[in-house]
């Protein structure tokens, strides 16, 4: 036991000196304050993030504001409001109105409300929701047409000025005349297009992809076409375009004559319930800003078609010529009926019968969706549309 005396053998050993109780507790503590601590950081980045994509939002929608002004339609609210925290964005606009100033005679819109909405990690994607009834009058007079649907949304996406994709989709969208001759213009179970860029910048030769999907559509006042309802899927590319800044679409079609581009349908396909056509091609835009170009489509069920196309109407010129030769004071079918009773009549269906077998000599005979159908040429020549050698009529000049 050498260095130890027995005194100081018998004497108990030493003990390590404690740490303070309020050390033991800070350190007990720490595993609950850390994650509380990570939580509330989290919380006021994510307050943070909000109203800097809530900033971000606004700033772009009201980009778009001025982008459509200086294109000449002025919008206004009511009374505006933003909200949608924590997850989104949401800026509401009640009693909205707009002025389009670049039409003659200018029009002025008014709606219930809309509402756009951006994700917090999108900001530059606005949806938009817009309540009906939508009305529109020309400025400083009374609506003259009515417009409400179950649902419609807008979306756009890009930093203003430069649209990158913009889209509609309206469900059971109706269309009604107001006042003494009123009626429905248009209805559908459902309308939506879509239009993105596919080349170019919005600021440098931009190609357009733009598709217009309609279902159960009828538009009776319109055309006997649409008096029944029916199926439209249109997909097209639109080249030639300089940009894609605010101007009336009259100085686009003029850049795109002018830079030799046109509009490709890539497909077409309009669906009734004895008739369907199918065809696709290129349209361009001439000096004169009319249209040229070539469209082969198939056509089943054209017997039905040809008189819904305006064949009567030029058979019944036929028959008004042929009325004055006889010296009637009436013109058409009803003279010739007068003459003989139901000469008109067969007149009209005998020539309907040779058109249609002469289109149907002309063209090439297939089958679409299982059923027989004719290749025929709808032909775009400065303006006037013709089926075969059937005359349609005159396609307004794009400027």
């Amino acid at each position: 036991m050498s260095g130890k005396s027995p005194l100081s053998m018998m004497q108990p050993p030493a003990q390590r000196p404690r740490k303070p109780a309020s050390a033991r507790r800070r350190r007990r503590r720490w595993p609950i304050l850390a994650p509380l601590a990570i939580v509330i950081l989290l919380a006021v980045g994510w307050v943070w993030l909000w109203y800097y994509a809530a900033t971000v939002a606004d700033r772009t929608l009201a980009g778009w504001v001025e982008r459509e002004a200086a294109a000449g339609r002025v919008y206004s609210c009511g009374t505006q409001s933003i909200g949608g925290f924590p997850f989104g964005i949401t800026a509401r606009c009640a009693d909205a109105g707009a002025e389009i100033k670049n039409t003659e005679p200018s029009y002025s819109i008014k709606a219930s409300s809309v509402a756009f909405a951006a994700e917090v990690y999108r900001p530059t994607r606005l949806v938009g929701d817009i309540a009906g009834p939508l009305t529109l009058a020309e400025l400083g007079r009374q609506p003259i047409v009515s417009a409400d649907w179950t649902r419609a949304r807008v979306s756009v996406r890009g930093v203003p000025p430069d649209p990158e994709t913009v889209s509609a989709d309206l469900d059971v969208p109706h269309v009604d005349r107001i006042g003494d001759s009123g009626g429905m213009l248009f209805t559908a179970k459902h309308a939506e297009f879509h239009g993105r860029l596919t080349a170019g910048t919005p600021r440098n030769n931009p190609v357009i992809a733009a598709t217009l999907v309609l279902a159960a559509a009828a538009a009776p006042t319109l055309h006997p076409l649409l008096a029944d309802p029916i199926d439209v899927e249109f997909d097209a590319v639109l080249r030639g375009f300089k940009d894609l800044s605010p101007k009336p679409w009259a100085v686009r079609f003029r850049e795109m004559q002018a830079a030799g581009g046109g509009i490709e349908i890539r497909s077409l396909r309009i669906a009734q319930s004895t008739v369907i056509v199918v065809g696709k091609g290129t349209l361009s835009v001439n000096a004169d800003g009319k249209l040229d170009g070539l469209l082969p489509i198939a056509i089943v069920g054209i017997e039905r078609l040809v008189p819904l196309l305006g064949a009567d109407r030029l058979i019944g010129q036929g028959i008004d010529q042929l009325s004055g030769t006889l010296g009637s004071a009436a013109q058409g079918v009803d003279a010739l009926d007068r003459l003989i009773p139901g000469l008109g009549g067969a007149l009209r269906e005998s020539a309907n019968a040779s058109l249609v077998e002469n289109l149907k000599k002309m063209g090439q005979p297939i089958t679409i969706d299982g059923k027989p159908a004719i290749v025929l040429p709808l032909r775009f020549a400065n303006g006037s549309i013709y089926l075969g050698m059937l005359p349609l009529g005159e396609a307004p000049p794009l400027f």
